[in-house]
């Protein structure tokens, strides 16, 4: 007899043997022969294939990412499904996130792990704590979740101000006012957009891990919670510094769109520096034992 429904559950090859995530852009995602291919059309520099005619091993990763310029056929959804590989629309550079359906994973052991660990008050406070380290680069000892927060509060503004002198970036505080924001400075609203682009990220690699969105264990209240825990362990290396650049190179170039240029630079940093695979990654070790 053959395994699972009709032996289709033992075609799939499961998302721990799978390579991760794959950026198309430019072209169009069709189905031929039984796989998927993609017809680029252009391609820039951080681009993943070069222009012509590409076969797409749909079964050897776990979520596509189609950036602008693309289109999918209705038989390329029906291989996805099917392969149980997930497809998000995404910005240029993965630096915004539109939609996605659910990856579906094989095993939900990452997501009754996260659980667990966010019911339990005492193990919530170890994961909060871990990742703090990761950010700090010190494991801190206070067991209070408002300690952890102000202690992380008062570095941050330190980062801002040493950062902000090392980019060479005139920096008054991080001030914000969302019924204006266009009345901030050039560095607080680049710093809005890089983090906004950076969550988009982090939202990409929730999704690919098939973890829980809703349960943070720094933040608590926004729907997209461990989103923003997963961005914020990457604010001191990208966001901060990213914003601070296109901030700088927009006050040298004046008429330039801060937004535009934001996320520009944002994008190349995330692409360059693979931060999606990466947070992946720091999500599959923040709840290893």
């Amino acid at each position: 007899m053959l395994k699972g429904r009709l032996g289709i559950d033992s075609a799939k090859v499961p998302h721990k043997d799978r390579a991760g995530l794959l950026y198309l852009a430019r072209g169009a995602l069709t189905a031929r022969d039984g796989t998927l291919a993609f017809m680029q059309k252009e391609a820039t520099a951080a681009d993943a294939l070069t222009p012509g005619d590409h076969a797409i091993p749909l079964q050897g990763i776990s979520i596509i990412l189609l950036g602008p310029g693309s289109t999918v056929s209705h038989d390329a959804l029906r291989l996805l499904a099917y392969a149980r590989t997930a497809l998000a629309a995404v910005g240029e550079d993965g630096v915004r996130f539109y939609t996605a359906p659910p990856l579906i994973p094989d095993q939900s052991g990452l997501a009754r792990k996260q659980a667990r660990l966010w019911a339990n008050d005492g193990l919530r406070v170890m994961i909060a704590r871990r990742m703090y380290a990761w950010r700090s680069g010190e494991v801190l000892p206070h067991s209070s979740l408002d300690k952890l927060r102000g202690i992380e509060g008062a570095r941050m503004k330190e980062s801002y101000r040493l950062l902000a002198r090392q980019i060479g970036v005139d920096w008054h505080g991080r001030r914000y006012d969302r019924a204006q924001p266009q009345a901030a400075d050039f560095a607080n609203q680049a710093l809005n957009h890089a983090s906004s682009a950076v969550e988009a990220a982090a939202a990409i690699a929730v999704a690919a891990t098939a973890t829980i969105p809703q349960l943070g264990f720094i933040h608590e209240d926004p729907g997209q919670s461990f989103v923003l825990d997963i961005a914020d362990l990457y604010r001191d290396t990208v966001i901060i510094p990213c914003a601070f650049r296109a901030a700088k190179r927009v006050a040298e170039q004046p008429g330039e769109n801060i937004e535009r240029i934001t996320r520009r630079v944002t994008g190349q940093t995330l692409a360059r520096e693979q931060i999606i695979p990466a947070m992946i990654g720091r999500i599959k070790s923040l709840f290893s034992d």
